[in-house]
């Protein structure tokens, strides 16, 4: 009953005070009564700093009142203006309202925020404008989101665990503008799962060409992030992975993408064989023994010989990065026999990014997709299932090594 007659008394204050007629006028009374509210708090605070009120003429006083600065503040009710009051001595340091701050809203947040879900520039201004009645330019975005770029530095020279279980890699690709014209630049992404069983994105880097080179510079750097060890790195026919896994991590069991394999098998498959062929690869991947899959090899690649030799070459020429998995249990091969892992991480930064069709500098695009690994780790908060008998199975396979 008592926070019902207050609400009344507060409603009685703004129908006395204002014509409110739609509830476009209760937002402006609002506004005006956050603002002296907001204001009036300022100068409680000032009062208390300098020890006196403004009227009281009796205290002996040690430090005077310098009239005020106006500044204009952006709130969750719009812009207004609001003065700050200012002492001879320079010691009023503002709670309130600090004196370097002009959103008192979160807005700035709320831009990183958009950001982060792939909005462009007008679409965070249209945002913003409709909630808070407040413009904002694409300076003002890109200079609020240039915030981030030292947190971003800080998280990809992060220190690292010194072994982890297992690896994903990939490189998902955009388009940026250099020079006045779009190229393709690739994201490299480098996910982890820790010791505890739980995914982790070790880190994030923009270039143009997948290669060798490229590779062991990112694997060189997790080295000297901390990582020591790596116990089975999982990935796509990625161009030049395999020689800079070799030289980077040589004790690393590498294990290619057999979901990428069926794709990449199947591509020039006529319709009408397509599900007799899938049928018969799967008699491959699903065998106990590494002998026996190579026996099933030869029994389809046979079978189906004349029609699709080539289909079968990319099998035989990777088979050394095919066959490690048929020496775990399945628990550990549903982990370690795709990259799906990291494919479905990539999928989620296509959604945050697909409203970007370019992106202007490789930062820009950086960026975005570290607020969105934010919005997207934060759902990893639960190991594999399994995790403890996984990991006992690891400790015996790699001992000494986890």
């Amino acid at each position: 009953m008592k926070e019902n007659s207050k609400g009344k008394d507060l409603l009685k204050i703004l129908q006395e005070n204002y014509e409110i007629e739609t509830a476009q006028d209760l937002s402006g009374a609002i506004k005006d009564l956050f603002k002296d509210a907001l204001q009036q708090m300022m100068n409680a605070e000032f009062d208390s700093s300098m020890g006196y009120s403004k009227y009281d003429k009796k205290v002996e006083k040690t430090n005077y009142r310098n009239g005020s600065t106006k500044k204009n503040i952006k709130s969750e009710f719009g812009e207004f203006e609001f003065e700050t009051p200012r002492d001879r001595n320079g010691e009023f340091e503002p709670k309130i309202v600090p004196k370097n701050k002009r959103d008192v809203s979160g807005i700035e947040d709320k831009i990183i925020s958009l950001y982060g879900r792939g909005l462009t520039t007008r679409e965070i201004n249209e945002q913003i404008q409709d909630l808070y009645g407040i413009e904002v330019s694409a300076g003002m975005v890109s200079n609020r989101t240039d915030q981030i770029i030292p947190e971003i530095k800080e998280w990809q020279e992060r220190p690292l665990d010194e072994v982890y279980p297992f690896v994903f890699i990939d490189a998902v690709h955009f388009s940026v503008r250099e020079d006045n014209r779009v190229v393709k630049k690739a994201a490299y992404i480098v996910l982890g799962i820790n010791s505890e069983g739980i995914k982790e994105i070790l880190g994030i880097w923009i270039g143009e060409n997948e290669s060798a080179k490229y590779w062991l510079g990112v694997l060189n750097e997790l080295k000297g992030r901390g990582v020591k060890d790596i116990l089975i790195m999982c990935s796509d026919n990625l161009s030049g992975i395999k020689e800079a896994i070799n030289a980077a991590y040589p004790d690393t069991v590498q294990q290619r993408c057999i979901v990428h394999m069926i794709r990449n098998s199947v591509k020039f498959i006529n319709y009408k064989d397509l599900k007799e062929f899938t049928s018969d690869l799967k008699l491959i991947y699903t065998s106990t023994t590494e002998e026996q899959a190579y026996e099933k090899l030869q029994e389809v690649k046979n079978k189906w010989l004349d029609k699709y030799a080539s289909s079968f070459k990319i099998w035989e020429s990777n088979w050394d990065a095919i066959c490690p998995f048929f020496q775990f249990s399945d628990k550990i091969r549903k982990i370690m026999y795709t990259t799906n892992t990291i494919e479905s991480l990539n999928r989620q930064f296509r959604k945050y990014t697909k409203t970007k069709s370019v992106f202007p500098t490789d930062i820009s695009l950086l960026k975005c997709l570290y607020l969105s690994t934010k919005n997207i780790s934060r759902k990893w908060d639960q190991a594999y299932r399994n995790w403890g008998m996984i990991l006992s199975e690891l400790s015996i396979m790699f001992d000494n090594r986890i």
